[in-house]
Formats: structure tokens, sequence, C-alpha cells
């Protein structure tokens, strides 16, 4: 059996914390950057998350870590909201922001391009469907590297 990876750890301590706050877990990040380690967890909800809400996480999220102690290295926790450019991981996600602008990165070339740009119709058995001015397209979920909200100022 596969030893469970940190961000699944953490996002099984983290989702009761973070769901008695009133938000939701949008991506946990566990990465090493020069020297030292990151565990990045994003939150969000509807009204968008305020610094309080990301204290309080933190606060309460790094006292179940410090008490489990699942993390062999030292590591910087970091709670905050995903941003303006959030991106898209659970089925959730995709239902939530359909009608938005979405920018797609894929892993490899399809019709010689990574990136598209299109308003999300939805994500339905594994296959992201966008509109965009080359008409409809579809994207498997597993040719995808990112899905994120386009920025528009």
């Amino acid at each position: 059996m596969a030893k469970p990876k940190v961000e699944e750890i953490v996002e099984e301590l983290a989702t009761p914390i973070i769901e008695e706050n009133n938000c939701e877990l949008v991506d946990i990040e566990y990465v090493k950057e020069g020297p030292n380690w990151y565990l990045r967890v994003y939150i969000d909800k509807d009204q968008g998350v305020t610094v309080d809400d990301c204290q309080r996480v933190s606060e309460n999220l790094s006292d179940r870590l410090d008490r489990v102690d699942p993390i062999v290295h030292s590591y910087i926790l970091e709670v905050s909201s995903p941003g303006l450019d959030r991106p898209l991981k659970s089925k959730r996600d995709f239902d939530y922001f359909k009608g938005r602008s979405v920018d797609i990165k894929l892993y490899s070339p399809i019709d010689g391009k990574k990136e598209y740009t299109g308003t999300l119709l939805g994500m339905e058995s594994g296959v992201i469907t966008v509109e965009s001015c080359e008409g409809k397209l579809e994207f498997p979920r597993d040719k995808v590297a990112s899905v994120r909200l386009t920025f528009e100022l």
C-alpha cells in the first residue's frame, strides 16, 4: 500500500477546520523552494475570504499539525485565498464557475497550441468543455495541466 502524500494527510486534517470557519478548501501545495519547504493551503468562500478567515484557519491548522506532526521536514505554513485567477480543481469548481472565462494550459499541444481561453461550459465524464472564438472545444482532464479563471481588469 502506498504511503499517503503530505497533501492528502493535510487535507484530512484541514478540511474540518476550514469548514468550521465557513470556508472551503480549494487546494493544498507542499513544495520546496530554495532551502525551504512550504505548505500552502488555499481557502475560499462565496463572499471572499478575509485576512481574519486566513488567520483563524492558519492558527487552528498549525495547532493541529503540531499535535499530529505528520510532516518530517520543517516547513512554512501559508493559508490564503486562491486569488482572482484561482485554479479550478474539483467538479464543484467546474459547476460553480460555468459561464466564466478560463485559461487552459495543456501538457502537450493540440493543433499546435498548449494554451486556450474560452467560456467554461462545464466538465462531464472527465472532459472539460469551453466555447472559444474557435468554437466548442473539449479537453480530456488528464491532458490538462491547469485551468484557471481568466484575470480580467
